[in-house]
């Protein structure tokens, strides 16, 4: 019976000390120049339905379920995915633009689990026909999620689908 009452209990210790040591959050993004002036880049950028062009996820899954809600390109505007499982279910809201700057956005995951992250995408000249585009999110790590997160990078997770993602709206731009 003692035996088994130690067991718990150290099962009980290393949950909590995993969970104390795990990281909370969670922030990745990656740029990338684009030989486009700034109000081009930023005019794509700020519409949800464009991302349809360069997304990473729409590569794998071409036949995913989409649905948009609200005028797209201003905040409010909705994007909902239902998708295989590798681009399982959410939507994307806008919830700030700073005009020729800035588009913020809330990531809603509803599957494979439930989750909220913070997206957003900045253009920022660096010449006249020059335009380094960064994407990036972040979010906070909730228990017991967040121990999983002393076994997995988000920032290897994800960062590589940034980077093509990326690399596609380059392309997509620069034709």
């Amino acid at each position: 019976m003692y035996i088994l009452l130690y067991l718990l209990a150290g099962i009980v210790l290393l949950i909590l000390i995993l969970a104390a040591i795990a990281p909370k959050s969670y922030n990745v993004s990656r740029s990338i120049e684009i030989k486009k002036s700034k109000a081009v880049v930023f005019e794509n950028l700020k519409y949800l339905k464009n991302q349809d062009a360069w997304s990473p996820w729409n590569k794998k899954d071409p036949n995913m379920n989409k649905k948009f809600t609200g005028t797209d390109g201003e905040v409010g505007a909705i994007s909902y995915w239902n998708g295989n499982k590798d681009v399982g279910e959410g939507e994307q809201e806008i919830t700030k633009i700073v005009e020729g700057e800035r588009v913020e956005s809330q990531l809603r995951f509803l599957k494979p689990w439930k989750s909220t992250s913070n997206a957003y995408l900045t253009a920022e000249a660096v010449g006249d026909e020059t335009t380094k585009v960064t994407w990036g999110f972040s979010g906070k790590n909730k228990f017991p999620f967040s121990i999983f997160m002393l076994f997995m990078n988000m920032d290897k997770a994800v960062g590589g689908d940034f980077e093509e993602g990326l690399a596609s709206l380059k392309a997509t731009l620069e034709e």
